[in-house]
């Protein structure tokens, strides 16, 4: 619509927020009328001093129709809270973003999605954890959302792209401005199969103060919001604070009593979120049990394992353990453990988390044994 590049305009001016752009829609026909109303229209409808001048100043270097051509040549879709495609559940929240910028798509599909969090210096036991829950959520036809940072949120990412699900990730700073500058490539692939969003134009900074802000999005477009792994100062706990002000449920992941990365999760599961073991809990308690079908999480080649590679297996569980620890375990020859544990690397059975440190890749069923 020709009143979109005023929308994008007033977004660049500093102190534009949800409330002002609601003063300047009950008191404008458009959003055109509104950029060039006088200084005086402008405190009528409601604006102060401060806003309205900054406005004017606006004028002079912000030209409306060429913001919008920079987007169309940067690839980028800018959205109003009165576009179909506006995220129906951001909608909802006492502060919509009034303008949402994005590269990729949004879908029908992706109301249906919810929020994985969770610390920037994530354990194993943590990266495991998301990595497993995101892809049983993607089976389920799940769209997960998260933040593209260091951490949970990048697993969160990765783990649904390589499921072959949909992703989305709201950055707090312009789209042509990714943070962390590692994620480029991340951000690349998520556009590619949902959609990279921000609340800021293009060319903002990534600024300390948005990131709590930009909490409120991830929250806003989610059913619910998993924090999989969370010391006590987190700012993955902003998201969950949005997410109890929005009314969202809040799931989190247990940890040992031990580890300072879980004790922000542990705490939550002591103050009422959810604790999760597997998918199941969080599709039970969004009442999507009954319509998504989990992808069985075992393959059938685990009976068909030797004895030696049954007792390393068994041996091994979501901690990291030192292949000398497995073979203090088996009492099996280090030369039969390190190629039992490199056969079962390949088979995606377990997966080495740093230098000859290894984890079990997938629960063992209840009633298999190394007799087999």
């Amino acid at each position: 619509m020709e009143d979109l590049q005023y929308w994008v305009a007033l977004s660049q001016v500093p102190g534009m927020g949800t409330a002002r752009f609601r003063l300047l829609e009950r008191a404008f026909r458009s959003m055109a009328e509104a950029w060039r109303a006088s200084p005086s229209d402008l405190q009528g409808a409601g604006l102060d001093g401060k806003t309205a001048q900054a406005l004017i100043e606006g004028r002079g270097h912000i030209d409306p129709q060429q913001e919008s051509a920079k987007l169309a040549d940067m690839g980028i879709l800018a959205l109003t809270w009165h576009d179909r495609q506006y995220p129906a559940r951001l909608k909802e929240i006492y502060d919509p973003p009034p303008v949402l910028y994005l590269r990729g798509e949004l879908l029908l599909e992706d109301e249906r999605a919810v929020a994985v969090v969770g610390t920037r210096r994530a354990t194993a036991y943590g990266r495991e954890a998301c990595a497993a829950l995101v892809k049983d959520l993607v089976g389920a036809g799940i769209t997960v959302i998260s933040g593209l940072a260091r951490g949970i949120d990048a697993v969160a990412h990765r783990a649904a792209l390589e499921a072959g699900g949909r992703t989305l990730a709201v950055l707090g700073s312009g789209l042509d401005v990714v943070y962390p500058p590692e994620h480029k490539a991340l951000a690349q692939e998520v556009a590619a199969r949902g959609a990279v969003i921000s609340e800021h134009p293009p060319g903002t900074r990534p600024e300390a103060r948005h990131f709590p802000r930009r909490n409120r999005i991830i929250s806003g477009m989610s059913l619910g919001v998993l924090v999989a792994e969370a010391p006590e100062d987190s700012g993955a706990l902003w998201t969950v604070h949005w997410a109890l002000e929005q009314g969202r449920d809040v799931f989190a992941v247990p940890g040992s009593v031990f580890s300072p990365g879980s004790r922000g999760t542990n705490r939550l599961i002591q103050d009422g979120a959810k604790l999760v073991l597997e998918v199941k809990d969080i599709l039970e308690e969004l009442n999507l049990a009954s319509v998504v079908a989990v992808q069985p999480p075992l393959p059938s080649l685990l009976p068909k394992l030797d004895d030696a590679r049954g007792q390393v297996l068994a041996s091994l569980g979501h901690e990291p353990l030192h292949i000398d620890e497995v073979r203090r375990r088996t009492s099996l020859p280090i030369a039969t453990v390190s190629s039992a544990l490199a056969m079962m690397e390949i088979e995606g059975l377990v997966k080495q988390v740093g230098t000859m440190h290894y984890i079990r890749a997938r629960e063992l069923p209840a009633d298999y044994s190394t007799a087999r």
